[in-house]
């Protein structure tokens, strides 16, 4: 009873912060369509046009987190984990389409620049800032264990990025009249908006097509398994991820006569537990012989 009470809370907290960081970015972003449109900033309506990807996307991560967090069933035996990864997918291909959006129209913008309004500019980029800067605050502690909360914090952090290129480019044309520095800001940040979504996007296929996770080895696993007493072949390895921070592993693992197979498969289960942060095992034990003209099997 305890433990299902830990669960649903750990499940709950990220869940509010989100939400908060959803209704924040929600309000904001109508701001600064408002400001980008009254100024005239290319680099504003931008941000405010990610907001609005951001406010989607904000949405599926908080389902995702309500799906993933409902109990395993017959038919869904690892849980819903996977709703995760697929909501990050889904957001990490919606930065992609926004970032190359921008990019196409700041480059229009570099060849005809228009007049800009630097004073609404500067005040509306300071206010997102700010409410990104909250953002990030809020999303960063599950950040790194949750795929789906990762890229809604990639989210926020290419608003942040963009709300500190409108300053910056505001700034520029406020003081040296350089018109060209709100499209080419644009720019900027649409790419490095697409650099991360690209990079989420790889992150969340290599967990869907099933491959070994980047921080562990497969030979150093093997190595820890075999370096444990009578443990004396390793084959059929395979680890994969459910969803990130849930890493699986199944392997055959032969042992020599007269060992205990419990023992052994207790203490491969430490070594993996210990070592690699791999809870979630499927390992089969096999008796072999030293001896030919004995059999063991």
């Amino acid at each position: 009873m305890s433990h299902r009470h830990h669960a649903h809370a750990q499940a709950k907290s990220p869940q509010k912060r989100i939400l908060i960081v959803l209704c924040l970015t929600a309000s904001y972003m109508i701001a600064e369509a408002l400001g980008g449109f009254y100024s005239n900033s290319l680099a504003l309506m931008a941000d405010a046009g990610h907001m609005l990807a951001d406010v989607a996307a904000l949405s599926i991560s908080l389902f995702a987190v309500l799906i993933a967090a409902r109990p395993a069933k017959q038919r869904a035996s690892f849980g819903y984990y996977r709703a995760e990864v697929l909501a990050a997918l889904f957001n990490g291909l919606i930065l992609l389409v926004v970032s190359v959006f921008i990019i196409k129209e700041a480059f229009e913008r570099v060849f005809v620049p228009q007049i800009i309004e630097t004073r609404t500019m500067i005040s509306v980029a300071l206010g997102g800032l700010m409410v990104n800067f909250i953002g990030l605050w809020l999303l960063h502690r599950d950040k790194n264990k949750n795929l789906n909360i990762k890229g809604a914090w990639l989210h926020v952090m290419s608003d942040t990025l963009g709300s500190i290129g409108v300053i910056i480019s505001a700034l520029l044309i406020k003081f040296f009249g350089w018109y060209k520095a709100d499209a080419l800001a644009s720019i900027i940040i649409a790419s490095l908006i697409f650099y991360s979504a690209l990079r989420l996007v790889w992150e969340t296929l290599d967990v869907l097509m099933e491959h070994t996770p980047l921080h562990i080895d497969p030979q150093l696993v093997k190595e820890a398994i075999l370096n444990i007493k009578h443990a004396k072949r390793v084959h059929d390895l395979h680890i994969w991820t459910i969803s990130p921070g849930r890493e699986n592993l199944s392997a055959h693992v032969e042992y020599e006569e007269g060992a205990d197979s419990h023992v052994l498969l207790a203490q491969i289960q430490q070594v993996l537990a210990q070592e690699f942060k791999i809870e979630h095992t499927t390992i089969q034990i096999e008796k072999i012989c030293l001896r030919p003209d004995k059999n063991c099997h």
